[in-house]
C-alpha cells in the first residue's frame, strides 16, 4: 500500500471555489442559515476531492463544477426519496439546497438546444443502433460538460438511436 505524499506548494484556488467562499462568508454575516450550511458543506465537498487520491491538490474550475454538479444531484434524489416517504419538510430543504448550488451551475440546456447536439453527434460519428450508445455518450457528455443531466441526455440518446 502507498503512502501519500506530502503536498507541495498549494495552488491557488480558481475563481468558482473563491466565489464559494466569499459567498459562504456573506451568508454567514447576514445570517442565512440555508446558505451557510449549503455551501459549508458543498465547500467540505470540494475539500474531500481535493485530498482523495494519493496527492492533495487544488481542484480547477471544471473539477469543482462536477463536484457541484454531484451535490445538486444528491439533493435532487434526497428530495425524491423524502417526498415518497411523506416527509414533506426535509424534501423541500432538499430542494432548497439544490437552488442554491444550481446558481453555480452553468445554464441548463433546453430539449432543442440538446437535441440538436445529439444529432450533429451521431452524424459527425455516423453510428446507428443500440451499440452506438456508449461512444455517443461519450462525445455528448464532453461537449454538455454539466448543462445537462446525464439521465436526461442519455434518454434522449437511446430515443434518437431508436429511432436511426
Amino acid at each position: 500500500m502507498s503512502t501519500p505524499t506530502e503536498p507541495g506548494p498549494r495552488a491557488e484556488p480558481g475563481p468558482l471555489q473563491q466565489r464559494l467562499r466569499a459567498d459562504l462568508t456573506v451568508a454567514m454575516k447576514s445570517r442565512d442559515e440555508l446558505r451557510t450550511a449549503t455551501l459549508r458543506l458543498t465547500l467540505a465537498a470540494v475539500k474531500d476531492a481535493e485530498v482523495a487520491g494519493d496527492t492533495a491538490r487544488t481542484l480547477d474550475d471544471a473539477e469543482v463544477l462536477k463536484v457541484l454538479t454531484r451535490e445538486v444531484k444528491k439533493r435532487r434524489e434526497a428530495a425524491d426519496a423524502y417526498a415518497a416517504a411523506g416527509r414533506d419538510e426535509a424534501a423541500e430543504r432538499e430542494r432548497a439546497e439544490g437552488e442554491v448550488l444550481g446558481e453555480y451551475l452553468p445554464r441548463q440546456l433546453g430539449e432543442d438546444e440538446l437535441a440538436a447536439i445529439i444529432d450533429r453527434v451521431l452524424g459527425e460519428l455516423g453510428l446507428t443502433g443500440p451499440r452506438a450508445i456508449g461512444p455517443v455518450m461519450k462525445s455528448v457528455q464532453a461537449e454538455v460538460a454539466g448543462r445537462a443531466d446525464g439521465g436526461r441526455v442519455a434518454a434522449l440518446v437511446k430515443a434518437r438511436l431508436a429511432s436511426t
